[in-house]
């Protein structure tokens, strides 16, 4: 069977950023209004006061200080509360696209690869624009690669499971060389009207290319030892959104349940033992002693959660540079928060260094990538 190396990667980070001052601001203004509107209502116990945000909440809930958006007027805007971007012609790029171009030219010029050399593209993230086409075929045209292209969607893993796809072609001959992107406008889909959730998610790009090892000739290579997947059910982590939403009968366009919603508490409980134990037992499995990793690049949601499982997998408390944290600049960035630490943070491994790279999320979905560096 054909090796597959991860030969370049990139990461395209928006300009506007919202601190979690900002956001605190903004959300206490928002339910200032709200309170004040309905005040006869919580007056009479019909309805709760919508309690304020702080800084303080934000950090010690996720560990997150900051985030980049593509849009931050209308997100900070009390009477908006969420990303205003315009209205497209057809003839024009998608946001998404235009996203992925800057992360791909980034990653195809670190794996010393242009769009000839590429055979097919990838777009995995937690939510596409629109149904149709394909958002990796118009990326697959806007940079000129011949081949074929296609979307997928497994939400906070839909990264680590691209790679396993691509790895599986590249290791069958069906192709010699993919670009998997990951273009996420998160804030699109987060309710910021919600306490519990306003400050959870931001918006990033992350790409990387995979070849057939015998073709790399980048200067940072690692090749692919084992890819593992993983689902189980649950509601935990919902997003009712989609194109049947005009056809439901009750007719609400502002249900609260077509924004991200979770219940925190449950996923927390749920998904870091089994994330914790699929590392463990998919190192075990491949002859690598998982307390020996020299670099662990988890999905970047929680800053406990990973710290957590950092001491499960490894045996011990992990330091900061055996599991880097991205969180506090990017906030959750779904499926490419794993991918943009390991951009960020792995050129400085040496040959022979082992590392996973590994994200998790709604489904539930677990999905592992162990690489060694050559």
């Amino acid at each position: 069977m054909r090796q597959v190396v991860i030969s370049g990667s990139g990461v395209f980070t928006p300009e506007a950023i919202i601190t979690n001052a900002e956001l605190v601001e903004a959300f206490n203004a928002y339910a200032d209004k709200q309170n004040a509107l309905h005040s006869k209502e919580i007056e009479a116990g019909e309805q709760e006061p919508i309690p304020h945000s702080n800084e303080e909440f934000i950090f010690k809930a996720s560990g997150i200080e900051r985030r980049h958006v593509m849009d931050k007027e209308g997100v900070l805007n009390p009477d908006i509360m969420h990303p205003q971007l315009r209205q497209r012609e057809i003839e024009e790029p998608g946001i998404m696209t235009e996203m992925a171009i800057h992360a791909a030219k980034d990653a195809l010029a670190k794996a010393r690869k242009t769009a000839a050399d590429v055979d097919a593209v990838i777009c995995a993230a937690s939510n596409h624009e629109r149904a149709y086409p394909a958002i990796a075929i118009e990326i697959q045209d806007a940079l000129g690669i011949d081949g074929f292209g296609f979307d997928m969607n497994v939400a906070c893993s839909s990264a680590t499971f691209g790679i396993q796809s691509a790895a599986d072609m590249i290791r069958s001959g069906s192709a010699n060389c993919i670009l998997m992107v990951n273009p996420e406008i998160c804030s699109g889909h987060l309710e910021w009207r919600d306490r519990d959730c306003h400050f959870i998610f931001g918006d990033v790009c992350t790409a990387v290319v995979l070849e057939e090892k015998s073709q790399a000739s980048s200067d940072t290579q690692f090749e692919i030892l084992a890819t593992r997947c993983l689902t189980q059910f649950s509601n935990n982590i919902r997003n009712n959104n989609g194109f049947l939403r005009r056809s439901r009968p009750d007719g609400v366009a502002d249900r609260r349940d077509m924004q991200f919603m979770q219940n925190g508490r449950q996923v927390f409980k749920q998904v870091v033992p089994i994330v914790s134990d699929m590392v463990v037992k998919h190192c075990s499995d491949e002859g690598v002693d998982p307390t020996k990793l020299d670099r662990m690049w988890l999905h970047q949601a929680n800053k406990s959660m990973n710290d957590f499982i950092g001491r499960k997998v490894l045996g011990r408390v992990p330091e900061p540079s055996e599991q880097p944290n991205i969180l506090q600049e990017y906030a959750n960035t779904s499926s490419a928060g794993s991918i943009i630490a390991f951009s960020q943070n792995s050129d400085d491994l040496v040959a022979g260094s082992l590392g996973i790279i590994c994200s998790f999320g709604a489904g539930y979905s677990v999905g592992n990538v162990i690489v060694k560096r050559l």
